[in-house]
């Protein structure tokens, strides 16, 4: 029986496990690779913001960063060919990401004149969020999301709780301090009350009153143990997911998304049949119509 993949199938399937995959050391060594290259862009441009460094090898780092926008380029062009969806994988978080990282350099060949060096630096620091998809290389990032999503009601709960006590403490504390002691404005009390709770006590606003300075105690006593929460809420979260793990690395081949059941046939994003090794059975209920 003749095969029903489309010619040219046999390229996109071994780049799609060379990219996209883990499990061989040809895979591996692309991820390395990639990561090593993430790496180093970043460090460019953390380098090109230093201006005795900016002034000396100014012209090495832009060659540089050339290089990097055109090696990551290659490798989106490289996704994009691989997945039957492309366009799917654009509007995922990494396909953004990958976007925003080749973007700037791009673009700054559209923005000519000395008055456009504003927009170049901030092209160029977005050109950081190529950091972000080290998070594609590790797997136990699904857990941090999942923790993330069971928990974030509960978090967000709390932060609501948090902002009424700074609401509270402020505006208590405007209406005992003197505006001599700092506390011109209910916001400014409000920031008072972010920098005690949290324990952080920069000291650029103190209350100068005997209440003042008793409620300013009591706020940091209680801030020590508000910012136990969240933590124990995600921890708790995190343990739950450890626990109920059942899901794979595997990425799909039709928009590149990760995280299907164990047992999964199909992408539950675009509904691509996931086993690379044999035949998708809608072939051959579509041949049988036919």
């Amino acid at each position: 029986m003749p095969s029903l993949r489309p010619a040219g199938v046999g390229l996109r399937t071994r780049l799609f496990q060379i990219i996209f995959e883990s499990d061989t050391r040809l895979a591996k060594g692309f991820d390395l690779l990639l990561i090593g290259l993430i790496l180093v862009s970043v460090a460019v441009v953390m380098l090109d913001s230093v201006a005795v460094l900016r002034a000396r090898y100014g012209e090495g780092f832009r060659l540089l960063e050339w290089g990097f926008t055109l090696a990551f380029t290659a490798e989106l062009g490289l996704r994009l060919y691989c997945l039957e969806r492309p366009l799917r994988y654009l509007r995922s978080f990494y396909g953004v990401i990958d976007l925003l990282s080749i973007l700037p350099t791009w673009l700054s060949l559209l923005i000519p004149g000395a008055q456009s060096l504003l927009v170049v630096r901030i092209l160029r620091v977005l050109r950081l969020l190529r950091v972000l998809r080290l998070m594609e290389f590790i797997g136990e990032g699904t857990l941090l999301v999942q923790a993330l999503r069971r928990s974030s009601r509960k978090i967000l709960l709390f932060f609501s709780t948090v902002l009424m006590l700074v609401t509270i403490f402020g505006s208590l504390i405007y209406l005992i301090e003197p505006a001599e002691a700092g506390f011109t404005s209910i916001p400014k009390a409000l920031y008072w009350a972010i920098v005690t709770l949290t324990t952080v006590g920069y000291g650029d606003i103190t209350p100068i009153t005997p209440i003042g300075q008793f409620i300013s105690a009591m706020v940091m006593v209680m801030g020590y143990a508000i910012l136990a929460v969240p933590t124990g809420v995600f921890s708790a979260e995190m343990i739950r997911s450890i626990r109920e793990q059942h899901y794979s690395d595997e990425a799909c081949p039709g928009c590149g998304h990760e995280g299907h059941e164990r047992d999964a046939r199909y992408c539950r994003r675009c509904g691509t049949w996931l086993d690379e090794e044999t035949e998708d059975p809608r072939h051959h209920e579509r041949g049988r119509d036919h």
